[in-house]
Order: structure tokens, then C-alpha cells, then sequence
């Protein structure tokens, strides 16, 4: 069965950093593609960033870019999400989801596409921030 897990989110004054975590199981995320999603509450969801399976290159949202890193750590079967300067507008219960195609996640990342495309979705971790 395929299966993502998010872990690493939480409290967090502004200014200061988290990293999140997507672990991967019944499969290797090395041969997917992965993203980074959010949703605050009463807002629709909204694609942060992504990691191809292809070439490693990586994309992010504008409201994110030069905040945020994604990474990843094949011998762990997990991405990660690195978030400094946290604003309180990044408060979300953020999601990370994979499909074998780099292009198809990066769409959906991009809003073009919808996220039912992609085949594994996590259950999603909170992250506040607020002082």
C-alpha cells in the first residue's frame, strides 16, 4: 500500500524556521515525484513547492521562493520541507503528495491541474504561526 506521513509541524513565533517531513512507505519516493501543498482554513488549496523524480530540479510558489527548500533524502525514503522566516500568513495544515510524473505534479503545484491527478496524498501536519 502506498502511504505518505507528514511529521514536523507545529507552534512557531514569526521569523523562525520548521522542517517538515514526508515519509514514504510501499514504495520509493526516489522514482516519484513529490509536492508540497497547503490549506488554510477557508482557503482553497494551495501548491508551495515540488522535486522532480526525473532530474531533481525543483519549483516553488512564489509566495514561498527564497523561503522555502525542498530536499531529499533517498536513503530515508523522505522529502523534506525547510521554512524560514515563517509568516503568520503560512499558518496551513500543509499536505505532501507524489505521482510518477515530475510534469503532472508540477501542474497541480501550479494550480493548472487538479489534485485528483496525483496518486498518493498524505494525511497533512498543522503549522501556526503566531506569536
Amino acid at each position: 500500500q502506498l502511504q505518505l506521513v507528514e511529521s514536523g509541524g507545529g507552534l512557531v513565533q514569526p521569523g523562525g524556521s520548521l522542517r517538515l517531513s514526508c515519509a514514504a512507505s510501499g514504495f520509493s519516493s526516489m522514482n516519484y515525484a513529490i509536492g508540497w501543498f497547503r490549506q488554510a482554513p477557508g482557503k482553497d488549496l494551495e501548491g508551495v513547492s515540488c522535486v522532480s523524480n526525473s532530474d531533481g530540479s525543483t519549483y516553488y510558489s512564489d509566495s514561498v521562493k527564497g523561503r522555502f527548500t525542498i530536499s531529499r533524502d533517498n536513503a530515508a525514503n523522505t522529502v523534506y520541507l525547510q521554512m524560514n522566516s515563517l509568516k503568520p500568513e503560512d499558518t496551513a495544515v500543509y499536505y505532501c503528495a507524489a505521482d510518477r510524473s515530475s510534469s503532472t505534479v508540477r501542474a497541480v503545484v501550479a494550480g493548472t491541474r487538479s489534485k485528483w491527478y496525483l496518486e498518493v496524498w498524505g494525511q497533512g501536519t498543522q503549522v501556526t504561526v503566531s506569536s
